[in-house]
């Protein structure tokens, strides 16, 4: 179950699908909705395999980012709300955590870092390289294709105009190799 709530905490900052202008008095940003479909792997050498899968339904509208996710049978696992200052998660069972960020949210839920605020970026078709990328690589269009950030692998692919339509994410946290893949139903 931690790696649904580190699911929900990661898909907070990503998102994907239909696209429209919304004026906003604090951030000049177009809104963004992705739909899609999730699956997270941690296996570990000295344990069971850990897997979990479902959609999403990620809404950013400059000033607020609601993220939906839903399990194969389409039932609600969790809703995060993110806001300036402020972050909250909401599970099925309608228990609720609070916190000032998303990443003190996962701090929060798992007990660890994770590096949310980056993935916003990781979505949205990145063309400039943050400070802390490496191993980068582009496709034949100059976005961003691959990198290491953070701790992670990421690979992007399928781009509409929006975005990658196909993020996978990989991470060894100490003896714990953690693969998430990210897939953009098309509308």
């Amino acid at each position: 179950m931690r790696f649904v709530y580190l699911l929900v905490l990661l898909l907070g900052l990503v998102g994907c699908a239909t696209q429209t202008t919304v004026p906003s008095e604090t951030l000049d940003v177009e809104e963004l909705v992705r739909h899609g479909r999730f699956a997270v792997r941690a296996e570990d050498s000295n344990e069971a395999v850990e897997a979990v899968q479902g959609g999403f339904v990620w809404r950013d509208q400059g000033g607020q980012l609601t993220l939906d996710l839903t399990n194969p049978f389409g039932n609600t696992l969790a809703r995060v709300v993110v806001l300036p200052g402020q972050a909250t998660l909401t599970r099925a069972s309608g228990e609720t955590l609070r916190a000032a960020s998303p990443d003190e949210l996962v701090r929060q839920a798992l007990g660890q870092s994770v590096p949310v605020r980056d993935l916003r970026a990781w979505m949205r078709s990145p063309l400039r390289v943050l400070p802390d990328m490496r191993q980068i690589t582009r496709d034949e269009q100059g976005r961003i294709s691959g990198f290491e950030q953070a701790g992670w692998t990421v690979e992007l692919s399928r781009f509409d105009s929006f975005g990658p339509r196909l993020l996978l994410l990989a991470r060894m946290d100490g003896t714990k190799k953690v693969q998430i893949r990210l897939v953009v139903d098309v509308p």
